[in-house]
């Protein structure tokens, strides 16, 4: 596979330190630098930005979003459109 990614959690670890993006259940998006993740997928982000519409609506900070939370999570970051 590529870039090494053979199992789900592999594309995480290859994204810490990465800036990502997380969709949550209630239509909520953030921004932010993956720091950590357990097999929950309970997730601590650096540089969290609370996004909407593709702007920046709050800076969060330092954020853990809980595992069951959360739609997807996407290493692409703001380059999105």
């Amino acid at each position: 596979m590529a870039n090494g990614i053979e199992r789900p959690l592999d594309l995480l670890n290859v994204s810490k330190g990465k800036e990502v993006l997380i969709q949550l259940k209630n239509e909520k998006q953030f921004v932010g630098t993956l720091m950590a993740f357990d097999i929950h997928i309970n997730i601590v982000l650096d540089n969290t930005k609370e996004m909407k519409d593709g702007e920046v609506k709050k800076n969060l900070g330092l954020t853990f979003l809980r595992g069951d939370t959360i739609i997807f999570i996407s290493p692409a970051g703001t380059n999105l459109d």
